[in-house]
């Protein structure tokens, strides 16, 4: 009797958002919050966030991360500036994003607009991720048709997660932090996870092995379509698809003429640009340079996980202190320092950190969890102004095209920083330009300051586009935002 007692006062303060504490709350808690929301939204569409957030894009994403490193170095063979390319084209899908979300928007199958999606973007992650897996030795080109096929797989299935996400808020507003929460929650533990044991695995089954474990977590979204209950349309007026389309691009580009618009989306596009991506020289650095830590599969993971945690950090210090400071003062203090913090592996580079007896895992450890921490601190505030640009009618597809200019950002970073690492001749087994490489990056990393006037001034959170645009008429967007890796 009194058990039960106390697991009812527990779930009604997880009801109220009370602050109890005790033994009783921190078992009962979580599990009657996973309950209510169950109830509340149906118990599939919660298996689905987890399944697809938690094990698909967090654990399964880890491991992906990982085992594509060891699989270019160590099976492909190539050298740090290709890698850096090619890294950019398997993410080409993720740029397309708002394709992938307009398409489940106005193109259901079968009168599902979820379902299928779910059921054959799984099925495509498992075909391409057996193609690695299982072929001994795969083509360089298959390879990379291979793993942008499942950057689809993995791009479709966010979207249409987050699609679902949007509805359950919508039908349920005040449970829209609980869902964000679930969301950013199972992508964080499964990404910590994923990392602290990809290292583990790389070393005992190879990264072949690695991507055939991937099939695990890539065959869970198909599950997820099987199981999600959704309503079936029975007029489905598929000549309305182009209209549809149309007027969407329509209300998008009305949207991005808008000074208060194209000029925050010129600021975050630069300021990804121009930070060049470096680290698959860094990478081949860890692990091939004799003058290197020479870190094992095992250390390659932990450090990895360590950045996880302090991108958590990071989102945990801006929501409680951060959050309501001057835009303009937080991207400038956060870009300088992310400017400094790349000294970091100039130091590590040109073996600094030994004079003064600090060992290379302590010092790629403190620096991967500062790097990741401000890096976080840098986007969220364009997180939020990112939000705030939107127009009424297509807010969701016009943030996947937000984030789709950032994913823009990262690809020309990547590309630029292949490009830096083939004219400095680092390669393989030459690294003794690597250290000009880290500065010149790192100079650019702080160049984004002078571009401080194309982003408004004062509080993200207040920040209202002034924008002259009507709702388009026919057309069923919801939600497509990505608050958990940020693409």
């Amino acid at each position: 009797m009194v058990e039960e007692e106390n697991k009812e006062a527990c779930r009604k303060a997880v009801e109220e958002d009370d602050e109890p504490k005790g033994l009783y709350y921190c078992f009962w808690g979580p599990i009657y919050w996973f309950k209510m929301l169950a109830e509340e939204m149906h118990w599939s569409f919660i298996f689905g966030v987890v399944s697809i957030y938690g094990i698909n894009q967090g654990l399964g994403g880890a491991l992906a991360r990982i085992g594509t490193e060891y699989y270019m170095k160590d099976v492909q063979k190539v050298q740090p500036s290709e890698a850096q390319v090619y890294a950019g084209i398997t993410s080409i899908p993720w740029i397309i994003k708002p394709i992938w979300g307009l398409l489940t928007d106005v193109l259901p199958i079968m009168g599902y607009r979820r379902r299928p999606y779910f059921i054959l973007s799984g099925l495509l992650g498992v075909l391409s991720i057996l193609l690695i897996s299982l072929h001994s030795k795969l083509h360089l080109v298959f390879a990379l048709l291979a793993l942008t096929a499942r950057n689809t797989a993995v791009a479709v299935a966010d979207v249409t997660v987050d699609a679902c996400v949007a509805e359950n808020s919508i039908s349920h507003p005040t449970r829209a932090a609980d869902l964000q929460s679930l969301c950013a929650l199972s992508y964080s533990i499964g990404g910590l996870l994923g990392f602290s044991i990809s290292g583990v695995f790389i070393h005992l089954i190879g990264p072949k092995g690695v991507f055939g474990l991937l099939t695990l977590p890539t065959g869970l979204v198909s599950l997820v379509g099987f199981l999600l209950s959704e309503r079936q349309e029975s007029n489905c007026d598929y000549s309305e698809v182009n209209q549809k389309f149309l007027d969407a691009a329509k209300a998008m580009w009305t949207t991005l003429k808008c000074p208060d618009v194209w000029r925050p989306c010129l600021y975050m596009y630069l300021s990804l640009a121009v930070s060049l991506n470096i680290n698959e020289g860094l990478f081949y650095w860890y692990t091939e340079s004799k003058e290197g830590p020479s870190f094992s599969q095992e250390t390659v993971g932990y450090i990895f996980s360590m950045g996880t945690i302090g991108a958590l950090l990071g989102a945990i210090l801006y929501q409680n202190v951060l959050k309501d400071k001057n835009l303009q003062d937080m991207l400038f203090w956060t870009q300088l320092l992310f400017g400094l913090a790349g000294m970091l592996d100039l130091m590590l580079v040109q073996r600094m950190n030994l004079k003064f007896g600090i060992p290379d895992y302590l010092f790629v450890v403190i620096g991967e969890a500062v790097s990741q921490m401000i890096s976080r601190l840098k986007w969220m505030p364009l997180l939020v102004l990112s939000s705030k640009l939107c127009p009424s009618g297509i807010e969701g597809t016009f943030f996947a095209l937000l984030m789709s200019i950032d994913n823009i950002g990262d690809l020309s970073s990547s590309w630029g920083g292949g490009l830096l690492l083939h004219v400095l001749n680092v390669t393989w087994t030459k690294f003794d330009n690597l250290w000009l490489a880290i500065l010149i990056r790192n100079i650019l990393r702080v160049s984004p300051l002078c571009l401080l006037f194309l982003v408004p001034k004062g509080n993200p959170n207040s920040f209202m586009a002034e924008i002259e645009t009507r709702e388009p008429d026919n057309i069923e967007l919801v939600s497509l935002i990505n608050g958990v890796d940020g693409r």
